[in-house]
């Protein structure tokens, strides 16, 4: 069975909004743990919009399941991770400026830096997962440079998913098929959602791990509203 693990940045969002501790982070990340996600994945940026540095530290000693760390490993991120020691490290390569992640590695032009940040991680015990695009070459390139796994960026396939799943899903498949053959494990994120998900999972073989955050966190509000406004107005009668 393919895990999910949970990104909480949109929760982290919401709390800095006001500034205070309303959502109270680790209390969600241990609440989604006992509903049943079977990791925690957070992204903390330099600029500490959303997730912050301090974020990780504490939730090292509350995520029960496997904790993800995802980032551009620029030298703060690298110092974070190797002190908080997550199971796992995925390595984006997305600019400090960036809203969100919206490209792979491209493994073949950074293959020392990779290679060199890969070997430092695994030194200290953490299991490593880069970001590509589902494009063999650059798949044959992460083997190259150590990692454990990959993490499949499917922008591409969500986007493409109501006007033809079938051919959006072919290069993923195509993909995994190229990672299974240099034993490499598969990891996934990027827009996938309760709409795409079922059918993503069906068709790529040996997916170990999604990583959803930002339509869970969207389809939870929407699932959840109806029960949350009929008890204030419980409360209110």
């Amino acid at each position: 069975m393919t895990k999910l693990s949970v990104n909480i940045n949109k929760i982290a969002t919401l709390r800095n909004a006001r500034g205070g501790n309303v959502p109270n982070l680790l209390k969600v990340s241990r609440d989604l743990e006992s509903f049943g996600a079977q990791g925690i994945t957070i992204h903390p940026r330099p600029d500490e919009r959303h997730i912050r540095y301090q974020d990780a530290r504490d939730l090292k000693n509350i995520v029960k399941t496997e904790f993800n760390i995802e980032g551009n490993p620029i030298p703060k991120f690298i110092d974070l991770v190797l002190e908080v020691k997550p199971e796992q490290v995925t390595l984006v390569p997305d600019s400090i400026e960036a809203i969100t992640s919206n490209a792979g590695w491209n493994t073949i032009k950074y293959k020392d830096f990779l290679t060199d940040v890969i070997k430092t991680f695994k030194q200290a015990g953490i299991r490593t997962s880069i970001f590509v695009d589902p494009d063999p070459k650059m798949i044959c390139g992460a083997m190259a440079v150590g990692t454990d796994r990959i993490e499949l960026y499917t922008e591409s396939y969500a986007t493409d998913y109501e006007l033809n799943k079938e051919k959006a899903i072919q290069p993923f498949i195509e993909a995994a098929k190229s990672a299974k053959e240099l034993g490499l494990g598969i990891n996934a994120g990027h827009d996938l959602s309760l709409d795409n998900i079922q059918y993503f999972a069906k068709n790529i073989p040996n997916l170990l791990e999604v990583s959803i955050g930002h339509a869970l966190i969207s389809e939870a509000l929407y699932l959840g509203l109806d029960n949350v406004v009929n008890m204030y107005l419980h409360r209110l009668k």
